[in-house]
Protein backbone atom coordinates (compact mmCIF):
# COMPACT_ATOMS: atom_id res chain seq x y z
CA UNK A 1 0.00 0.00 0.00
CA UNK A 2 1.41 3.70 -1.24
CA UNK A 3 2.52 5.86 1.65
CA UNK A 4 0.80 9.28 1.87
CA UNK A 5 3.42 12.10 1.29
CA UNK A 6 1.49 15.39 2.23
CA UNK A 7 3.53 18.23 0.74
CA UNK A 8 4.57 21.48 2.73
CA UNK A 9 2.44 24.53 1.73
CA UNK A 10 5.48 26.65 2.36
CA UNK A 11 8.75 25.33 0.98
CA UNK A 12 6.62 22.91 -1.09
CA UNK A 13 8.50 19.60 0.14
CA UNK A 14 7.27 16.27 0.76
CA UNK A 15 7.22 14.58 4.20
CA UNK A 16 5.70 12.00 6.59
CA UNK A 17 2.49 11.75 7.41
CA UNK A 18 1.91 12.55 11.34
CA UNK A 19 4.50 15.61 11.31
CA UNK A 20 2.97 18.64 13.49
CA UNK A 21 5.45 20.86 12.11
CA UNK A 22 7.45 20.54 8.67
CA UNK A 23 11.12 19.01 9.31
CA UNK A 24 11.77 21.33 6.50
CA UNK A 25 10.80 24.70 7.12
CA UNK A 26 9.39 24.76 10.87
CA UNK A 27 6.47 25.49 9.54
CA UNK A 28 3.12 24.28 11.18
CA UNK A 29 1.33 21.76 8.77
CA UNK A 30 -2.34 22.08 8.18
CA UNK A 31 -2.52 24.64 9.52
CA UNK A 32 -6.07 26.87 9.30
CA UNK A 33 -5.93 30.78 8.82
CA UNK A 34 -7.56 32.55 11.70
CA UNK A 35 -7.30 35.48 13.45
CA UNK A 36 -4.68 33.76 16.13
CA UNK A 37 -2.67 32.33 13.61
CA UNK A 38 -2.48 35.77 11.62
CA UNK A 39 -0.86 37.43 14.63
CA UNK A 40 0.96 33.97 15.88
CA UNK A 41 4.21 34.53 14.34
CA UNK A 42 4.31 38.30 15.42
CA UNK A 43 3.77 37.89 19.00
CA UNK A 44 5.85 34.56 19.41
CA UNK A 45 8.12 36.28 17.54
CA UNK A 46 8.23 39.37 19.65
CA UNK A 47 8.35 37.57 22.87
CA UNK A 48 11.14 35.59 21.29
CA UNK A 49 13.17 38.44 21.23
CA UNK A 50 12.11 40.52 23.87
CA UNK A 51 13.15 36.75 25.99
CA UNK A 52 16.75 36.76 24.33
CA UNK A 53 17.07 40.64 24.99
CA UNK A 54 16.43 40.12 28.84
CA UNK A 55 18.70 37.02 28.67
CA UNK A 56 21.79 38.66 26.92
CA UNK A 57 21.61 42.06 28.96
CA UNK A 58 23.26 41.19 32.07
CA UNK A 59 25.81 39.53 30.32
CA UNK A 60 26.27 42.55 28.28
CA UNK A 61 26.92 44.63 31.03
CA UNK A 62 28.15 42.57 33.67
CA UNK A 63 30.69 39.78 31.76
CA UNK A 64 32.49 41.25 29.40
CA UNK A 65 33.19 38.93 26.01
CA UNK A 66 30.92 36.20 27.89
CA UNK A 67 28.33 36.89 24.91
CA UNK A 68 30.93 36.98 21.87
CA UNK A 69 32.71 33.66 23.36
CA UNK A 70 29.26 31.42 23.83
CA UNK A 71 28.18 33.19 20.20
CA UNK A 72 31.69 31.23 18.54
CA UNK A 73 30.96 28.18 20.81
CA UNK A 74 27.46 27.51 18.86
CA UNK A 75 24.99 28.79 21.34
CA UNK A 76 23.19 31.50 19.12
CA UNK A 77 19.60 31.24 19.53
CA UNK A 78 20.12 31.41 23.84
CA UNK A 79 21.04 35.06 23.48
CA UNK A 80 20.75 37.65 21.18
CA UNK A 81 22.15 37.26 17.75
CA UNK A 82 25.17 40.32 17.77
CA UNK A 83 23.82 42.67 15.14
CA UNK A 84 20.98 41.71 16.24
CA UNK A 85 21.67 43.60 19.72
CA UNK A 86 23.40 46.24 17.93
CA UNK A 87 20.39 47.49 15.88
CA UNK A 88 18.27 47.24 18.96
CA UNK A 89 20.29 49.18 21.25
CA UNK A 90 21.52 51.94 18.75
CA UNK A 91 18.31 53.05 17.73
CA UNK A 92 17.16 53.29 21.70
CA UNK A 93 20.55 55.49 22.16
CA UNK A 94 19.97 57.81 18.93
CA UNK A 95 16.02 58.18 20.00
CA UNK A 96 17.17 59.31 23.77
CA UNK A 97 20.34 61.57 21.73
CA UNK A 98 17.44 62.51 19.44
CA UNK A 99 16.31 65.19 22.43
CA UNK A 100 19.58 66.21 23.52
CA UNK A 101 20.70 67.08 19.80
CA UNK A 102 17.28 68.98 19.32
CA UNK A 103 18.08 71.25 22.55
CA UNK A 104 21.80 71.86 21.44
CA UNK A 105 20.58 72.88 17.55
CA UNK A 106 18.00 74.98 18.80
CA UNK A 107 20.82 76.88 20.82
CA UNK A 108 23.15 76.72 18.15
CA UNK A 109 20.73 78.42 16.06
CA UNK A 110 19.60 81.29 18.43
CA UNK A 111 23.72 81.83 18.56
CA UNK A 112 23.64 81.83 15.16
CA UNK A 113 20.50 84.45 14.99
CA UNK A 114 22.34 87.37 16.93
CA UNK A 115 25.55 86.85 15.25
CA UNK A 116 23.91 87.44 12.26
CA UNK A 117 21.30 90.68 13.98
CA UNK A 118 24.26 91.55 15.91
CA UNK A 119 24.77 95.46 15.41
CA UNK A 120 28.16 95.25 17.21
CA UNK A 121 29.49 92.59 15.28
CA UNK A 122 28.60 94.65 12.05
CA UNK A 123 29.98 97.99 13.16
CA UNK A 124 33.44 96.33 13.61
CA UNK A 125 33.22 94.62 10.20
CA UNK A 126 32.59 98.22 8.71
CA UNK A 127 35.54 99.28 11.56
CA UNK A 128 37.74 96.93 9.67
CA UNK A 129 37.00 97.65 6.53
CA UNK A 130 37.09 101.81 6.90
CA UNK A 131 41.11 100.87 8.65
CA UNK A 132 41.28 98.69 5.56
CA UNK A 133 40.91 101.52 3.19
CA UNK A 134 42.82 103.88 5.99
CA UNK A 135 46.03 101.57 5.24
CA UNK A 136 45.66 101.66 1.60
CA UNK A 137 45.49 105.29 1.16
CA UNK A 138 48.74 105.88 3.34
CA UNK A 139 50.15 103.43 0.94
CA UNK A 140 49.27 104.82 -1.45
CA UNK A 141 50.28 108.73 -0.83
CA UNK A 142 53.28 107.65 0.32
CA UNK A 143 53.85 106.11 -3.26
CA UNK A 144 52.41 108.77 -4.98
CA UNK A 145 54.64 111.46 -2.96
CA UNK A 146 57.87 109.64 -3.74
CA UNK A 147 57.11 109.64 -7.02
CA UNK A 148 56.63 113.37 -6.98
CA UNK A 149 59.55 114.39 -4.85
CA UNK A 150 61.74 112.73 -7.64
CA UNK A 151 59.87 113.26 -10.51
CA UNK A 152 62.91 114.90 -12.00
CA UNK A 153 65.57 112.52 -11.83
CA UNK A 154 63.09 110.05 -12.86
CA UNK A 155 62.51 112.32 -16.21
CA UNK A 156 58.97 112.44 -15.04
CA UNK A 157 56.72 115.30 -17.11
CA UNK A 158 53.67 116.91 -14.97
CA UNK A 159 51.57 115.09 -17.66
CA UNK A 160 53.52 112.09 -16.99
CA UNK A 161 53.32 112.14 -13.05
CA UNK A 162 49.44 112.35 -13.29
CA UNK A 163 49.41 109.59 -15.25
CA UNK A 164 51.40 107.29 -13.17
CA UNK A 165 49.32 108.95 -10.35
CA UNK A 166 46.17 107.28 -11.84
CA UNK A 167 48.04 103.36 -12.93
CA UNK A 168 48.61 103.26 -9.44
CA UNK A 169 45.53 104.24 -7.87
CA UNK A 170 44.08 102.00 -10.69
CA UNK A 171 46.39 98.85 -9.66
CA UNK A 172 45.60 99.17 -5.68
CA UNK A 173 42.08 99.36 -6.56
CA UNK A 174 42.37 96.56 -8.68
CA UNK A 175 44.13 94.56 -5.74
CA UNK A 176 41.42 95.17 -3.59
CA UNK A 177 38.48 94.19 -6.04
CA UNK A 178 39.24 90.28 -5.29
CA UNK A 179 36.02 88.39 -3.53
CA UNK A 180 35.09 90.11 -0.92
CA UNK A 181 33.59 88.62 2.07
CA UNK A 182 33.11 92.09 4.74
CA UNK A 183 29.67 93.07 5.63
CA UNK A 184 30.03 96.59 4.83
CA UNK A 185 26.51 96.76 2.97
CA UNK A 186 23.76 98.75 4.14
CA UNK A 187 21.32 96.42 6.62
CA UNK A 188 18.22 98.47 6.06
CA UNK A 189 18.64 98.38 2.47
CA UNK A 190 19.35 94.75 2.37
CA UNK A 191 16.67 94.01 4.89
CA UNK A 192 14.34 95.78 2.54
CA UNK A 193 14.98 94.26 -0.42
CA UNK A 194 14.16 91.03 1.35
CA UNK A 195 10.96 92.19 3.08
CA UNK A 196 9.82 92.71 -1.00
CA UNK A 197 10.85 89.31 -1.63
CA UNK A 198 13.61 91.09 -4.49
CA UNK A 199 15.80 88.58 -6.81
CA UNK A 200 18.76 87.48 -4.93
CA UNK A 201 20.86 89.16 -7.52
CA UNK A 202 20.00 92.42 -6.82
CA UNK A 203 20.02 91.82 -2.80
CA UNK A 204 23.77 90.05 -3.83
CA UNK A 205 25.00 92.93 -5.36
CA UNK A 206 23.82 95.33 -2.53
CA UNK A 207 25.95 93.04 -0.52
CA UNK A 208 29.18 93.88 -2.15
CA UNK A 209 28.69 91.15 -5.18
CA UNK A 210 30.30 91.73 -8.27
CA UNK A 211 28.09 91.22 -11.29
CA UNK A 212 30.59 89.13 -13.32
CA UNK A 213 30.13 86.11 -10.92
CA UNK A 214 29.33 83.16 -11.79
CA UNK A 215 26.37 81.61 -10.71
CA UNK A 216 28.29 77.89 -10.32
CA UNK A 217 31.16 79.81 -8.28
CA UNK A 218 32.08 79.36 -4.56
CA UNK A 219 31.91 83.31 -4.21
CA UNK A 220 28.40 82.81 -5.48
CA UNK A 221 27.34 79.77 -3.44
CA UNK A 222 29.21 82.12 -0.53
CA UNK A 223 26.51 84.61 -1.04
CA UNK A 224 23.47 82.35 -1.21
CA UNK A 225 24.36 80.91 1.62
CA UNK A 226 25.17 84.30 3.50
CA UNK A 227 22.07 85.50 2.58
CA UNK A 228 20.10 82.41 3.65
CA UNK A 229 21.36 82.91 7.21
CA UNK A 230 20.06 86.56 7.09
CA UNK A 231 16.84 85.41 6.12
CA UNK A 232 16.54 82.61 8.80
CA UNK A 233 15.30 80.33 7.19
CA UNK A 234 16.44 77.79 9.80
CA UNK A 235 19.63 77.18 8.22
CA UNK A 236 21.68 78.29 10.81
CA UNK A 237 24.95 76.54 12.24
CA UNK A 238 22.28 74.37 14.02
CA UNK A 239 21.41 72.61 10.71
CA UNK A 240 25.36 71.49 10.62
CA UNK A 241 25.19 70.65 13.87
CA UNK A 242 22.43 68.30 13.20
CA UNK A 243 23.69 67.29 10.16
CA UNK A 244 26.55 66.09 11.65
CA UNK A 245 24.50 64.26 14.94
CA UNK A 246 22.34 62.89 11.62
CA UNK A 247 25.37 61.55 10.01
CA UNK A 248 27.21 59.41 13.06
CA UNK A 249 24.75 56.13 12.65
CA UNK A 250 26.13 56.08 9.41
CA UNK A 251 29.27 56.95 9.78
CA UNK A 252 29.36 53.84 12.23
CA UNK A 253 28.91 51.65 9.10
CA UNK A 254 32.49 51.98 8.97
CA UNK A 255 34.02 52.43 12.09
CA UNK A 256 32.70 49.62 13.65
CA UNK A 257 33.99 47.45 10.61
CA UNK A 258 37.22 49.33 10.94
CA UNK A 259 37.40 48.50 14.75
CA UNK A 260 36.66 44.37 13.98
CA UNK A 261 39.74 44.90 11.50
CA UNK A 262 42.37 46.58 14.00
CA UNK A 263 40.95 43.47 16.41
CA UNK A 264 42.27 41.45 13.07
CA UNK A 265 45.61 42.79 13.30
CA UNK A 266 46.54 42.16 16.19
CA UNK A 267 45.16 38.93 16.41
CA UNK A 268 45.25 38.04 13.34
CA UNK A 269 45.44 33.88 14.73
CA UNK A 270 42.08 33.79 16.36
CA UNK A 271 39.80 33.20 13.64
CA UNK A 272 38.35 34.68 10.59
CA UNK A 273 37.33 38.63 10.61
CA UNK A 274 33.59 37.60 11.10
CA UNK A 275 34.38 36.24 14.98
CA UNK A 276 36.57 39.49 15.32
CA UNK A 277 33.14 41.50 13.77
CA UNK A 278 31.17 39.16 16.22
CA UNK A 279 33.50 40.54 19.26
CA UNK A 280 33.05 44.26 18.10
CA UNK A 281 28.78 44.14 17.45
CA UNK A 282 28.83 43.46 21.16
CA UNK A 283 31.02 45.26 22.71
CA UNK A 284 29.14 48.56 20.14
CA UNK A 285 26.23 47.12 21.32
CA UNK A 286 27.41 47.75 25.52
CA UNK A 287 29.20 51.36 24.33
CA UNK A 288 25.78 52.33 23.15
CA UNK A 289 23.52 50.78 26.17
CA UNK A 290 26.16 52.45 28.62
CA UNK A 291 25.75 55.97 26.59
CA UNK A 292 21.50 55.34 26.65
CA UNK A 293 21.79 54.64 30.17
CA UNK A 294 23.47 58.19 30.73
CA UNK A 295 21.95 60.17 28.41
CA UNK A 296 18.55 58.55 29.23
CA UNK A 297 18.98 59.52 33.23
CA UNK A 298 20.73 63.41 32.39
CA UNK A 299 17.44 63.65 30.21
CA UNK A 300 14.79 62.74 32.26
CA UNK A 301 15.38 61.16 35.58
CA UNK A 302 18.69 63.07 37.46
CA UNK A 303 21.15 65.20 36.13
CA UNK A 304 24.14 62.91 37.24
CA UNK A 305 27.26 65.00 37.98
CA UNK A 306 29.68 65.36 35.21
CA UNK A 307 32.99 63.40 37.10
CA UNK A 308 30.62 60.74 37.26
CA UNK A 309 29.36 60.66 33.72
CA UNK A 310 33.19 61.00 32.88
CA UNK A 311 34.07 58.13 35.14
CA UNK A 312 31.62 55.77 33.50
CA UNK A 313 32.47 56.72 30.41
CA UNK A 314 36.31 55.81 30.87
CA UNK A 315 35.27 52.93 32.11
CA UNK A 316 34.76 51.43 28.97
CA UNK A 317 38.17 50.99 28.25
CA UNK A 318 38.70 48.53 31.34
CA UNK A 319 35.30 46.83 29.91
CA UNK A 320 37.08 46.36 26.35
CA UNK A 321 40.50 45.60 28.51
CA UNK A 322 38.10 42.44 29.96
CA UNK A 323 36.58 41.66 27.10
CA UNK A 324 39.81 41.23 25.21
CA UNK A 325 41.16 38.73 28.06
CA UNK A 326 37.97 35.98 28.36
CA UNK A 327 37.27 36.48 24.69
CA UNK A 328 40.62 35.84 23.14
CA UNK A 329 42.45 34.40 26.08
CA UNK A 330 45.91 35.86 26.32
CA UNK A 331 48.70 37.07 28.37
CA UNK A 332 47.35 39.68 30.99
CA UNK A 333 50.38 42.49 29.97
CA UNK A 334 50.57 41.94 26.14
CA UNK A 335 46.35 42.13 26.29
CA UNK A 336 46.43 45.43 28.25
CA UNK A 337 49.46 46.67 25.75
CA UNK A 338 47.45 45.90 22.62
CA UNK A 339 43.92 46.97 23.99
CA UNK A 340 45.37 50.36 24.45
CA UNK A 341 47.50 50.16 21.05
CA UNK A 342 43.78 49.24 19.33
CA UNK A 343 41.96 52.15 21.44
CA UNK A 344 44.36 54.59 20.40
CA UNK A 345 44.16 53.67 16.67
CA UNK A 346 40.74 53.56 16.59
CA UNK A 347 40.75 57.27 18.62
CA UNK A 348 42.87 58.44 15.46
CA UNK A 349 40.64 56.70 12.90
CA UNK A 350 37.56 58.63 14.48
CA UNK A 351 39.06 62.13 14.31
CA UNK A 352 39.52 62.71 10.64
CA UNK A 353 35.92 60.67 9.97
CA UNK A 354 34.91 63.42 12.09
CA UNK A 355 36.14 66.39 10.98
CA UNK A 356 35.22 64.48 7.19
CA UNK A 357 31.33 64.67 8.03
CA UNK A 358 31.79 68.30 9.52
CA UNK A 359 33.08 69.28 5.86
CA UNK A 360 30.58 67.64 3.81
CA UNK A 361 27.39 68.77 6.05
CA UNK A 362 29.22 71.91 5.75
CA UNK A 363 29.69 72.09 1.77
CA UNK A 364 26.20 70.58 1.67
CA UNK A 365 24.85 73.60 3.20
CA UNK A 366 27.07 75.61 1.06
CA UNK A 367 26.30 74.23 -2.08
Amino acid sequence: METKTPTCQNCEKPYEEGFEFCPHCGQKTNEDLTIGVLFYNTISNYFSFDARFLKSFIPLMFRPGYLARKFLEGKRLLFLHPAQMYLFVSVIFFFILSFSTREFVARADKVNKDVVNSDKVNKTLDSMQLEKVALDSIKTSKVIKSIKDNKELLGLTDEDFKASDSIINAAIANNNSGPSFAWDFNEKKVDSLISINAEEKLIFKEMGMKDDVEEDGFQYKFFKYMLDRKKDRGKGFGSVIQGFFDAIPISMFFLLPMFALFLKLFYFRSGTYAHHLVFSFYYFSYLFTTLSLIFGINRFIYDIPNWIDWLVALSAFLYFYIALLNFYKRNWFFTLIKSSIITFLFFMAVIPVALLIIAFTLYWEIN
